[in-house]
């Protein structure tokens, strides 16, 4: 298994790997080139590259986590952008196998049903669509529907199952085709997918020319606000490229002729913000939700960036902590496995340099993962089954957002003597 490499050793592949891999010297927002540094965590491979084991031998390239604060606008940023195809061409990230994401989605549509009441029978269109389960929901409630999305493999498995899917990135040429092919769409929606986009300049200006005067585009995206306040720091990866706030957004959808006309926070994910917009002079009015979130971010400070530099302390600490009980349990003989090979897990063992020395094996649900080594650490990915038959002494849950559901689902476990923890947003033991 491989160890965490030094920060040394590891600037050094990087180095070596950079034409899959280029820092640019903007804010993706504004424009602005007056950036500051204000958190660096360790360099991992890219989040969800799990191997088979005939590459255990191949040593994964890893690339900076280094967070820039833009002083003109106050949006959180990755400068360091990876490859697209790197990252999401061979996805084995499905929102299909969560029930909890499976509901969510459903009233998800139910929302835009009742509070935008598009047209049945119009074009309903999802950027970043995965295996379709929103577009699911959509179809079963009378619209039209088209995805979006560049892992190739879901994206033909989406189709086979009925929901047509293209496969490949979206931008401003390709809604164009699309437009040319299925008309204009009364809702177009983009969840998880806005903070991975570099160039969202071009995805905006899709969305402009695809969008019926009076449609609406509906996004949610992981909540710096609750990024911050929880200290969710290994959601910082490389497909995120951007940690959303409202008050950094508003001009820049005004910039691209689109106004933001509601934002309220949902508890997906350790919390989101779903963000809905329409056509600039739209007929919509602008809900004070809008500015009541600016005013929020205003007084946690998210518009300073000292801010991030003491988010940077709080995540030490939780490092120490963390490090220290999995250290005591390993000494003490004890056996750990780890549960949800989510991506956001890749940073936080990397950051805290939980390897295979402490981890002997990460159990998830997800038949696309089972079989596989996780990324650049190459831990075995392996079946719930393993709770029983390898029988841990404790078990610590990667995926913490649903910590819950897994406990209440395996709660033999802890009956029989094991014991949860959870590493955040605190540590701890159940």
């Amino acid at each position: 298994m491989m160890p965490v490499m030094s920060r040394g050793a590891l600037k050094t592949l990087v180095e070596a790997m950079d034409s899959a891999c280029y820092r640019r010297t903007t804010c993706r927002l504004c424009g602005s080139s007056y950036l500051s540094e204000v958190l660096k965590l360790e360099p991992t491979p890219p989040a969800n590259a799990f191997v088979a084991k005939t590459q255990l031998d191949q040593l994964q390239p890893t690339y900076p986590l280094d967070v820039f604060f833009c002083e003109d606008c106050y949006h959180l940023q990755l400068l360091d952008v990876v490859d697209p195809a790197v990252l999401f061409e061979n996805y084995v990230y499905v929102s299909g196998t969560s029930p909890l994401f499976v509901k969510h989605f459903e009233d998800y549509v139910a929302f835009v049903v009742d509070k935008y009441a598009p047209a049945v029978g119009s074009l309903v269109l999802d950027i970043g669509s995965n295996d379709g389960t929103l577009l699911k929901a959509f179809k079963k409630a009378g619209y039209r529907i088209l995805g979006i999305d560049p892992a190739r493999d879901i994206a033909t498995q989406a189709s086979a199952n009925g929901i047509e899917t293209i496969a490949g990135f979206f931008s401003s040429a390709m809604a164009r085709d699309i437009r040319s092919m299925h008309g204009t769409a009364s809702v177009i929606s983009a969840n998880n997918v806005f903070a991975h986009i570099d160039d969202l300049g071009s995805v905006l200006d899709g969305v402009l020319d695809l969008l019926e005067d009076d449609g609406v585009f509906i996004f949610e995206v992981s909540y710096l606000v609750d990024v911050f306040d929880k200290t969710l720091f290994d959601t910082i990866y490389h497909e995120h490229i951007a940690y959303h706030s409202v008050g950094p957004l508003v001009p820049f959808m005004q910039s691209h002729a689109m106004e933001m006309i509601g934002a309220t926070r949902v508890n997906t994910h350790g919390g989101s913000l779903r963000v809905v917009a329409q056509k600039a002079g739209g007929s919509r009015i602008i809900s004070s939700s809008v500015s009541e979130l600016v005013e929020l971010e205003t007084k946690m400070g998210l518009y300073r960036a000292k801010t991030y530099r003491e988010f940077g302390n709080r995540i030490e600490v939780l490092k120490a902590e963390l490090s220290s009980l999995l250290g005591r349990k390993k000494a003490e003989g004890r056996t750990i496995a780890a549960f949800g090979a989510p991506a956001k897990a890749t940073t936080l063992m990397y950051h805290f340099c939980i390897g295979g020395d402490i981890i002997d094996y990460i159990i998830d649900d997800s038949p696309l993962k089972q079989g596989l080594y996780s990324p650049g650490m190459h831990i075995p990915v392996v079946p719930s089954e393993a709770i029983y038959d390898k029988k841990p002494d404790d078990i610590v849950i990667l995926a913490w957002n649903f910590a819950v559901p897994i406990m209440e689902k395996h709660k033999a476990f802890r009956e029989s003597g094991g014991k949860f923890i959870v590493p955040l947003p605190n540590v701890e033991i159940y």
